[in-house]
């Protein structure tokens, strides 16, 4: 047993894929489930310990011990994109509206986003790694979603409301107590699951495929009460997505055409309402569409105000009251980068998602050159991470995003996944020279030795 485990730990210890140690992986994991689940507002005293603080230090204290061997990963398109943003931001501090409120009071927050790009694109380098990620990733998403959906089933809990015509408030379901998440952006976690659930579970068994049908009504029945406009948008461009990569476009139409009927025969009226205002401003909620508009066009006069370097990061709220008279957080990432970051802020932004795209049509294109089968894991977690790119481009015009985690972690993702497709092509290459090296070592070979050694002997 002792020289299977030692053997075991040099094994580890040689394997050039693997730059940091288990121990760092299963931090990172923790890491993850800390943040989504927010253990902190689920476990009296546990917040006292500063565990999601003490758990980054660690990570970042192991992966500097290690940075030798995380060098040559830094040559990443991406993730010199992502330093060349940090770099922006730290040499513009002193130039933009309002340092001291970044520094006191938002910075924490970019900083807690944008680890989850370094963290996944560095410690996340084998396949196994990769799996553990998805799942971890995947599942903390479903709780967000499944615990209020039952939590209202069973309690009638809705956790938030929108605003009416007249003075009437319409509940929507949000996040669950212990979350932190609206429900805008309740579905926008929901619509963000999709594409994984659909292109990573349903090719499984048929077990998987039922499991996917109860998971698959249980989010769009959730998505319909939080009655996000937006989400519903973005699902749209997942549907398209789905269908264009389908195989049985007929059949997915006709699963799609079914369960719009059936949802929307189970919408109450003020739900309907407010989906129809996305087509029609008569509505109760046609306001509120009118509304989100104007006020993404007065976030772009703001940000014209400081267009070189912007207001600061996460200072939009404040730029705001002081401009406008009223504290609002941003409706578009693109406004908010603008506002806070600047038009060279913003380019580097949008270079580190072009970076991104072009990730994942490489992988594509590198599937079909090697014939890759579609039912393949990688190639189908590639065709789920290009639906949920375009979703997330669409959805980012309602949404904020730079101090979210969502762009950087879906930007990690790539990396890590990129490199992993990278050397397992390189290891498909030489698997492929070494099996037609001992072909050509025997076409060398004279074809009558022993006549040969005779002629040489006797010239």
């Amino acid at each position: 047993m002792n020289q299977l485990m030692k053997r075991n730990l040099r094994g580890v210890m040689k394997d050039p894929d693997r730059a940091v140690g288990t121990g760092c992986f299963l931090l990172y994991l923790y890491f993850i489930l800390d943040f989504f689940l927010r253990f902190s507002a689920r476990f009296s005293g546990y917040g006292r310990l500063r565990p999601t603080v003490l758990v980054f230090l660690i990570i970042c204290g192991v992966l500097f011990i290690n940075r030798e061997n995380l060098k040559k990963r830094f040559d990443d398109p991406i993730l010199k994109c992502a330093l060349l943003l940090i770099g922006f931001i730290a040499v513009s501090l002193p130039l933009v509206e309002y340092p001291g409120s970044v520094v006191r009071n938002n910075l924490n927050n970019f900083v807690l986003a944008i680890c989850f790009l370094f963290f996944t694109a560095l410690i996340v380098d084998t396949d196994r790694r990769l799996r553990w990620f998805l799942f971890v990733f995947v599942g903390c998403q479903l709780v967000r979603i499944l615990e209020p959906l039952y939590m209202n089933l069973t309690q009638g809990y809705w956790g938030g409301q929108t605003h009416l015509q007249g003075g009437v408030f319409a509940d929507r379901l949000s996040g669950a107590p212990a979350d932190v998440i609206n429900a805008n952006e309740l579905g926008f976690v929901i619509v963000t699951v999709i594409p994984f659930i659909h292109y990573l579970l349903f090719p499984l068994g048929w077990k998987s495929k039922i499991l996917y049908a109860g998971l698959m009504l249980a989010m769009l029945y959730a998505l319909m009460l939080t009655m996000s406009r937006g989400a519903l948008i973005a699902l749209l461009v997942v549907v398209f997505m789905l269908f264009k990569e389908s195989r049985h476009k007929l059949m997915l139409l006709g699963v799609a055409v079914t369960l719009a009927v059936v949802g929307w025969s189970l919408m109450t009226p003020v739900q309907q309402d407010r989906y129809i205002s996305l087509i029609d401003r008569d509505t109760t909620g046609g306001a509120s569409v009118d509304g989100r508009f104007m006020g993404m066009q007065a976030e772009f006069r703001l940000a014209m105000r400081r267009p070189i370097v912007g207001f600061g990061v996460g200072t939009t709220p404040e730029a705001k009251v002081n401009v406008m008279g009223y504290r609002q957080a941003s409706h578009s990432l693109y406004a908010e980068l603008l506002t806070e970051v600047g038009v060279i802020g913003m380019g580097i932004f949008l270079a580190l998602l072009w970076q991104v795209y072009k990730r994942l049509i490489e992988n594509r294109r590198r599937f079909r050159a090697l014939h890759v089968a579609k039912d393949d894991l990688y190639t189908r977690l590639n065709t789920a991470m290009i639906a949920t790119f375009w979703m997330y481009l669409v959805y980012s015009i309602n949404y904020w995003g730079l101090s979210q985690y969502y762009w950087y972690l879906f930007a990690g993702l790539a990396v890590s996944f990129g490199r992993l497709l990278r050397l397992e092509d390189e290891k498909r290459q030489r698997l492929a020279a070494e099996n037609e090296a001992p072909d050509q070592v025997e076409s060398l070979k004279p074809r009558f030795p022993l006549a040969q050694r005779k002629a040489f002997k006797n010239p």
